[in-house]
Protein backbone atom coordinates (compact mmCIF):
# COMPACT_ATOMS: atom_id res chain seq x y z
CA UNK A 1 0.00 0.00 0.00
CA UNK A 2 1.56 3.29 -0.70
CA UNK A 3 2.32 5.99 1.66
CA UNK A 4 0.33 9.35 0.45
CA UNK A 5 2.91 12.01 0.88
CA UNK A 6 2.01 15.10 3.44
CA UNK A 7 2.00 17.91 1.14
CA UNK A 8 1.73 21.39 2.18
CA UNK A 9 -0.17 23.92 -0.18
CA UNK A 10 1.80 27.19 -1.23
CA UNK A 11 1.76 29.66 1.17
CA UNK A 12 1.08 27.60 4.12
CA UNK A 13 2.74 28.91 7.88
CA UNK A 14 3.02 26.75 10.29
CA UNK A 15 2.28 27.62 13.67
CA UNK A 16 3.62 29.90 15.68
CA UNK A 17 4.83 27.32 18.22
CA UNK A 18 6.85 25.65 15.60
CA UNK A 19 9.00 28.24 13.95
CA UNK A 20 12.24 28.59 15.44
CA UNK A 21 12.47 32.51 15.54
CA UNK A 22 9.56 33.14 17.02
CA UNK A 23 9.99 30.62 19.91
CA UNK A 24 13.58 32.52 20.63
CA UNK A 25 12.15 35.60 20.35
CA UNK A 26 9.25 34.61 23.27
CA UNK A 27 11.92 33.54 25.41
CA UNK A 28 14.13 36.52 25.06
CA UNK A 29 10.95 38.75 25.85
CA UNK A 30 9.81 36.50 28.99
CA UNK A 31 13.22 36.52 30.06
CA UNK A 32 13.42 40.68 29.92
CA UNK A 33 10.26 40.38 31.54
CA UNK A 34 11.12 38.37 34.21
CA UNK A 35 14.80 40.54 35.07
CA UNK A 36 12.77 43.71 35.10
CA UNK A 37 10.15 42.28 37.75
CA UNK A 38 13.03 41.13 39.91
CA UNK A 39 14.85 44.93 39.65
CA UNK A 40 11.53 46.39 40.16
CA UNK A 41 10.81 44.17 43.47
CA UNK A 42 14.40 44.83 44.65
CA UNK A 43 14.01 48.85 43.84
CA UNK A 44 10.89 48.81 45.98
CA UNK A 45 11.96 46.81 48.43
CA UNK A 46 14.96 48.87 49.27
CA UNK A 47 13.33 52.09 49.04
CA UNK A 48 10.57 50.72 51.44
CA UNK A 49 13.43 50.28 53.99
CA UNK A 50 15.45 53.13 53.78
CA UNK A 51 12.20 55.43 54.10
CA UNK A 52 11.14 52.88 57.14
CA UNK A 53 14.66 53.75 58.70
CA UNK A 54 14.20 57.58 57.68
CA UNK A 55 17.73 57.47 55.16
CA UNK A 56 17.14 59.96 52.27
CA UNK A 57 18.83 59.00 49.22
CA UNK A 58 20.00 61.36 46.31
CA UNK A 59 23.69 62.85 46.46
CA UNK A 60 23.28 65.82 48.33
CA UNK A 61 25.74 64.62 50.96
CA UNK A 62 28.50 65.24 48.93
CA UNK A 63 28.42 69.39 49.47
CA UNK A 64 28.63 68.64 53.26
CA UNK A 65 31.88 69.17 55.53
CA UNK A 66 33.42 65.97 55.82
CA UNK A 67 35.23 67.10 59.27
CA UNK A 68 37.77 64.28 58.76
CA UNK A 69 41.76 64.75 57.80
CA UNK A 70 43.49 62.87 54.92
CA UNK A 71 46.80 61.53 55.12
CA UNK A 72 47.94 62.42 51.94
CA UNK A 73 46.42 64.93 49.21
CA UNK A 74 47.32 65.71 46.07
CA UNK A 75 45.00 68.75 45.87
CA UNK A 76 44.38 71.49 48.67
CA UNK A 77 41.89 69.64 51.59
CA UNK A 78 41.25 70.51 54.98
CA UNK A 79 38.69 68.99 57.67
CA UNK A 80 35.97 71.81 56.77
CA UNK A 81 36.27 70.64 52.49
CA UNK A 82 32.91 68.46 51.58
CA UNK A 83 33.07 64.86 51.13
CA UNK A 84 32.80 65.37 47.54
CA UNK A 85 36.30 66.45 48.06
CA UNK A 86 36.87 63.44 49.33
CA UNK A 87 35.71 61.27 46.47
CA UNK A 88 38.29 64.06 44.50
CA UNK A 89 41.16 63.11 46.83
CA UNK A 90 40.55 59.37 47.28
CA UNK A 91 40.07 58.97 43.32
CA UNK A 92 43.30 60.85 42.91
CA UNK A 93 45.26 58.64 45.63
CA UNK A 94 43.76 55.41 43.75
CA UNK A 95 45.53 56.34 39.97
CA UNK A 96 48.84 57.89 41.63
CA UNK A 97 49.46 54.36 43.26
CA UNK A 98 47.70 52.51 40.65
CA UNK A 99 49.94 54.70 37.69
CA UNK A 100 53.04 53.96 39.17
CA UNK A 101 52.52 50.59 40.38
CA UNK A 102 51.90 50.10 36.63
CA UNK A 103 54.73 51.53 35.80
CA UNK A 104 57.07 50.20 38.29
CA UNK A 105 55.89 46.36 37.37
CA UNK A 106 56.14 47.17 33.69
CA UNK A 107 59.59 47.50 33.81
CA UNK A 108 60.47 44.93 36.66
CA UNK A 109 58.80 42.53 35.13
CA UNK A 110 60.16 43.16 32.02
CA UNK A 111 63.63 42.99 32.87
CA UNK A 112 62.92 39.67 35.37
CA UNK A 113 61.46 37.95 32.00
CA UNK A 114 64.10 38.35 29.76
CA UNK A 115 66.89 37.24 32.41
CA UNK A 116 64.54 34.39 33.35
CA UNK A 117 65.95 32.95 29.19
CA UNK A 118 69.65 34.11 30.11
CA UNK A 119 72.11 32.12 29.17
CA UNK A 120 74.03 32.87 32.37
CA UNK A 121 72.77 30.05 34.60
CA UNK A 122 73.16 32.15 38.03
CA UNK A 123 70.64 35.39 36.57
CA UNK A 124 68.45 32.89 34.80
CA UNK A 125 68.24 30.82 38.35
CA UNK A 126 67.90 33.99 40.33
CA UNK A 127 64.71 35.25 37.89
CA UNK A 128 63.27 32.14 38.95
CA UNK A 129 63.56 32.11 42.21
CA UNK A 130 61.89 35.76 42.48
CA UNK A 131 58.74 34.67 40.62
CA UNK A 132 58.26 31.60 42.42
CA UNK A 133 58.44 33.41 45.33
CA UNK A 134 56.85 36.32 45.09
CA UNK A 135 53.89 35.07 42.91
CA UNK A 136 52.99 32.17 45.20
CA UNK A 137 52.71 34.60 48.78
CA UNK A 138 49.49 36.30 49.02
CA UNK A 139 49.43 39.93 48.14
CA UNK A 140 48.05 41.08 51.47
CA UNK A 141 50.58 39.49 52.97
CA UNK A 142 53.27 41.45 51.17
CA UNK A 143 51.44 44.48 52.00
CA UNK A 144 51.65 43.33 55.38
CA UNK A 145 55.59 42.56 55.11
CA UNK A 146 56.52 46.10 53.81
CA UNK A 147 54.62 47.82 55.99
CA UNK A 148 55.02 46.24 59.33
CA UNK A 149 57.98 44.18 59.26
CA UNK A 150 60.15 47.07 56.91
CA UNK A 151 59.01 50.54 57.28
CA UNK A 152 57.59 50.58 60.62
CA UNK A 153 60.99 49.16 61.78
CA UNK A 154 62.71 52.14 60.64
CA UNK A 155 64.44 54.61 63.23
CA UNK A 156 62.27 57.85 64.36
CA UNK A 157 62.54 60.95 63.32
CA UNK A 158 65.56 61.99 64.78
CA UNK A 159 67.79 58.73 63.80
CA UNK A 160 66.50 58.95 59.81
CA UNK A 161 68.51 57.82 57.40
CA UNK A 162 69.91 60.34 55.76
CA UNK A 163 70.68 60.35 52.26
CA UNK A 164 73.34 63.34 51.90
CA UNK A 165 71.52 66.76 53.43
CA UNK A 166 68.41 66.43 51.24
CA UNK A 167 66.67 63.04 51.57
CA UNK A 168 65.67 61.25 54.62
CA UNK A 169 64.23 57.97 55.04
CA UNK A 170 62.47 57.62 58.68
CA UNK A 171 59.20 55.68 60.24
CA UNK A 172 56.83 58.25 59.24
CA UNK A 173 58.16 58.54 55.48
CA UNK A 174 60.08 59.19 53.16
CA UNK A 175 61.25 63.44 52.71
CA UNK A 176 62.32 64.66 49.46
CA UNK A 177 63.21 68.39 48.62
CA UNK A 178 60.54 70.17 47.07
CA UNK A 179 60.58 71.91 43.88
CA UNK A 180 59.54 75.61 44.14
CA UNK A 181 58.26 77.18 40.62
CA UNK A 182 58.94 80.93 39.81
CA UNK A 183 58.00 83.38 36.98
CA UNK A 184 59.07 81.26 33.78
CA UNK A 185 59.18 78.02 34.72
CA UNK A 186 56.24 77.78 32.22
CA UNK A 187 58.34 77.51 29.39
CA UNK A 188 60.25 74.61 30.38
CA UNK A 189 56.95 71.59 30.36
CA UNK A 190 56.17 73.65 27.33
CA UNK A 191 59.25 72.69 25.78
CA UNK A 192 59.19 69.24 27.17
CA UNK A 193 55.84 68.65 25.57
CA UNK A 194 56.84 70.24 22.09
CA UNK A 195 60.08 67.71 22.56
CA UNK A 196 58.20 64.83 22.76
CA UNK A 197 56.08 65.96 19.40
CA UNK A 198 59.30 66.00 17.87
CA UNK A 199 60.91 62.59 18.91
CA UNK A 200 57.22 61.23 17.91
CA UNK A 201 57.47 62.95 14.53
CA UNK A 202 61.26 61.65 14.36
CA UNK A 203 60.71 57.77 14.88
CA UNK A 204 58.19 58.29 12.08
CA UNK A 205 60.32 59.72 9.91
CA UNK A 206 63.24 57.18 10.20
CA UNK A 207 60.96 54.51 9.84
CA UNK A 208 59.60 55.44 6.81
CA UNK A 209 63.08 55.98 5.39
CA UNK A 210 64.33 52.79 6.74
CA UNK A 211 61.67 51.52 4.75
CA UNK A 212 62.48 53.48 1.66
CA UNK A 213 66.41 53.36 1.63
CA UNK A 214 67.08 50.33 4.24
CA UNK A 215 69.14 52.82 6.07
CA UNK A 216 68.37 53.61 10.06
CA UNK A 217 69.22 56.49 12.01
CA UNK A 218 70.37 55.94 16.15
CA UNK A 219 66.37 57.80 16.81
CA UNK A 220 66.38 56.11 20.64
CA UNK A 221 69.54 58.24 21.49
CA UNK A 222 68.47 61.28 19.30
CA UNK A 223 64.74 61.14 21.27
CA UNK A 224 66.88 61.26 24.45
CA UNK A 225 68.85 64.21 23.85
CA UNK A 226 66.02 66.14 22.25
CA UNK A 227 63.59 64.82 25.27
CA UNK A 228 66.18 66.07 27.71
CA UNK A 229 68.49 68.36 26.00
CA UNK A 230 66.07 71.22 24.47
CA UNK A 231 64.44 71.34 28.37
CA UNK A 232 67.94 71.65 29.94
CA UNK A 233 69.38 74.45 27.39
CA UNK A 234 65.69 76.50 27.93
CA UNK A 235 66.38 76.19 31.94
CA UNK A 236 69.48 77.55 31.79
CA UNK A 237 68.35 80.13 29.46
CA UNK A 238 65.84 81.45 31.04
CA UNK A 239 68.08 81.35 34.56
CA UNK A 240 67.04 78.27 36.27
CA UNK A 241 63.33 79.43 37.25
CA UNK A 242 63.21 76.93 40.88
CA UNK A 243 64.35 76.66 43.88
CA UNK A 244 64.53 73.82 45.96
CA UNK A 245 62.75 73.65 49.62
CA UNK A 246 64.68 70.98 51.84
CA UNK A 247 63.10 69.45 54.34
CA UNK A 248 64.51 70.01 57.94
CA UNK A 249 64.08 68.41 61.24
CA UNK A 250 62.28 70.27 63.19
CA UNK A 251 61.32 68.90 67.30
CA UNK A 252 59.92 65.63 66.48
CA UNK A 253 59.60 65.75 63.07
CA UNK A 254 60.62 67.08 59.64
CA UNK A 255 59.05 69.94 57.86
CA UNK A 256 59.32 71.55 54.87
CA UNK A 257 59.84 69.72 51.16
CA UNK A 258 57.78 66.15 49.79
CA UNK A 259 56.64 63.51 52.39
CA UNK A 260 55.73 60.34 51.05
CA UNK A 261 53.74 57.97 53.79
CA UNK A 262 54.71 54.52 54.05
CA UNK A 263 51.94 53.33 53.44
CA UNK A 264 52.14 54.71 50.05
CA UNK A 265 55.66 53.07 50.05
CA UNK A 266 54.09 49.82 51.20
CA UNK A 267 51.96 49.40 48.93
CA UNK A 268 53.69 50.63 46.12
CA UNK A 269 56.30 48.35 46.70
CA UNK A 270 53.94 45.63 47.19
CA UNK A 271 51.64 46.18 44.28
CA UNK A 272 54.73 46.65 41.79
CA UNK A 273 56.53 43.34 42.91
CA UNK A 274 53.80 41.02 43.00
CA UNK A 275 52.34 41.73 39.48
CA UNK A 276 56.13 41.97 38.08
CA UNK A 277 56.24 38.59 38.87
CA UNK A 278 53.13 37.78 36.43
CA UNK A 279 54.26 40.06 33.98
CA UNK A 280 57.25 38.65 33.70
CA UNK A 281 56.21 34.66 33.16
CA UNK A 282 53.71 36.55 30.90
CA UNK A 283 57.12 38.19 28.84
CA UNK A 284 59.13 34.86 28.91
CA UNK A 285 56.29 33.03 27.33
CA UNK A 286 55.72 35.39 24.75
CA UNK A 287 59.38 35.43 23.92
CA UNK A 288 59.27 31.88 23.86
CA UNK A 289 56.33 31.68 21.26
CA UNK A 290 58.50 33.30 18.61
CA UNK A 291 59.99 30.61 16.28
CA UNK A 292 63.50 30.02 16.40
CA UNK A 293 63.90 30.32 12.67
CA UNK A 294 63.27 33.95 13.37
CA UNK A 295 66.68 34.10 15.83
CA UNK A 296 68.37 31.50 13.82
CA UNK A 297 68.08 33.83 10.51
CA UNK A 298 69.12 37.24 12.88
CA UNK A 299 72.03 35.77 14.65
CA UNK A 300 73.10 34.62 10.74
CA UNK A 301 73.43 37.99 9.56
CA UNK A 302 75.29 39.00 12.22
CA UNK A 303 73.82 40.57 14.60
CA UNK A 304 74.66 41.54 17.88
CA UNK A 305 72.64 39.74 20.80
CA UNK A 306 70.90 42.38 22.02
CA UNK A 307 69.76 43.62 18.30
CA UNK A 308 68.41 40.86 17.50
CA UNK A 309 66.26 40.71 20.98
CA UNK A 310 65.59 44.61 20.04
CA UNK A 311 64.62 44.49 16.63
CA UNK A 312 63.69 41.08 15.84
CA UNK A 313 62.61 39.10 19.37
CA UNK A 314 60.51 41.46 21.38
CA UNK A 315 58.67 43.31 18.13
CA UNK A 316 56.76 39.81 17.73
CA UNK A 317 56.89 38.58 21.06
CA UNK A 318 54.55 42.39 22.03
CA UNK A 319 51.68 40.67 19.76
CA UNK A 320 51.56 37.87 22.39
CA UNK A 321 53.14 39.60 25.32
CA UNK A 322 49.82 42.64 25.58
CA UNK A 323 46.48 40.64 25.62
CA UNK A 324 47.69 39.34 29.07
CA UNK A 325 49.22 41.77 29.90
CA UNK A 326 45.79 43.83 29.91
CA UNK A 327 44.84 41.57 32.05
CA UNK A 328 47.61 42.56 35.28
CA UNK A 329 47.23 45.73 34.73
CA UNK A 330 43.77 45.55 35.60
CA UNK A 331 44.48 43.51 38.46
CA UNK A 332 46.93 45.58 39.40
CA UNK A 333 44.44 48.85 39.52
CA UNK A 334 41.52 46.44 41.76
CA UNK A 335 43.98 44.89 43.93
CA UNK A 336 44.75 49.10 45.04
CA UNK A 337 41.41 48.65 47.14
CA UNK A 338 43.74 46.57 49.52
CA UNK A 339 44.66 49.94 50.83
CA UNK A 340 42.45 50.01 53.32
CA UNK A 341 44.18 47.01 55.52
CA UNK A 342 46.85 49.61 56.59
CA UNK A 343 45.42 52.97 56.33
CA UNK A 344 46.43 54.43 52.72
CA UNK A 345 43.32 56.83 51.82
CA UNK A 346 42.51 55.51 48.10
CA UNK A 347 38.98 55.80 47.12
CA UNK A 348 37.78 52.66 49.28
CA UNK A 349 39.33 53.84 52.22
CA UNK A 350 38.34 57.51 52.28
CA UNK A 351 34.95 57.17 50.34
CA UNK A 352 33.54 54.01 50.78
CA UNK A 353 35.11 53.55 54.29
CA UNK A 354 34.78 56.74 56.54
CA UNK A 355 32.54 58.54 54.48
CA UNK A 356 30.22 56.30 54.06
CA UNK A 357 30.68 55.67 58.09
CA UNK A 358 29.99 59.30 58.57
CA UNK A 359 27.03 59.54 56.34
CA UNK A 360 25.24 56.28 56.12
CA UNK A 361 24.35 56.88 52.23
CA UNK A 362 25.65 53.28 51.20
CA UNK A 363 24.05 52.86 47.81
CA UNK A 364 25.26 56.01 46.58
CA UNK A 365 28.67 55.72 48.20
CA UNK A 366 29.26 52.01 46.58
CA UNK A 367 27.95 52.81 43.57
CA UNK A 368 30.03 55.79 42.98
CA UNK A 369 32.95 53.40 43.89
CA UNK A 370 32.11 50.25 41.68
CA UNK A 371 31.75 53.28 38.78
CA UNK A 372 35.14 54.73 39.09
CA UNK A 373 36.92 51.12 39.25
CA UNK A 374 34.40 50.24 35.92
CA UNK A 375 35.02 53.34 33.99
CA UNK A 376 39.01 53.02 34.73
CA UNK A 377 39.01 48.93 33.79
CA UNK A 378 37.36 50.22 30.64
CA UNK A 379 39.69 52.98 29.55
CA UNK A 380 42.73 51.03 30.23
CA UNK A 381 41.08 48.12 28.10
CA UNK A 382 40.12 50.43 25.13
CA UNK A 383 43.94 51.97 25.45
CA UNK A 384 45.39 48.69 25.69
CA UNK A 385 43.10 47.22 22.85
CA UNK A 386 44.28 50.47 21.01
CA UNK A 387 47.92 49.64 21.01
CA UNK A 388 47.44 45.74 20.85
CA UNK A 389 45.63 46.68 17.40
CA UNK A 390 48.64 48.87 16.32
CA UNK A 391 51.27 46.13 16.92
CA UNK A 392 49.07 43.28 15.14
CA UNK A 393 50.53 41.36 11.92
CA UNK A 394 48.44 43.36 9.36
CA UNK A 395 47.54 40.44 6.66
CA UNK A 396 47.97 41.76 2.57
Amino acid sequence: MSVRPNIRPAGHKPPFWRDRAKRALIFQLILVAVVAAFLIYIIGNTQANLNARGITTGFGFLGNTAGFGIGQTLIEYSSQSTYGRTFVIGLLNTLLVGGLGVLAASIIGFIVGIARLSPNWLIAKLANAYIETFRNIPLLLQIFFWYFAVLRTLPSARESMAFGEAIFLNVRGLYLPQPLFESGFGLIPATFVLAIIASIALVIWNKRRHEATGKRLPVFWMSLVIIFGLPLLVLVATGVPVTWEMPVLRGFNFGGGITIIPEFLALWLALSIYTASFIAEIVRSGIQAIPHGQTEAAQALSLPRNLVLRLVVIPQAMRVIIPPLTSQYLNLIKNSSLATAIGYPDLVSVFAGTTLNQTGQAIEVIAMTMAVYLIISLLVSMFMNWFNARVALVER
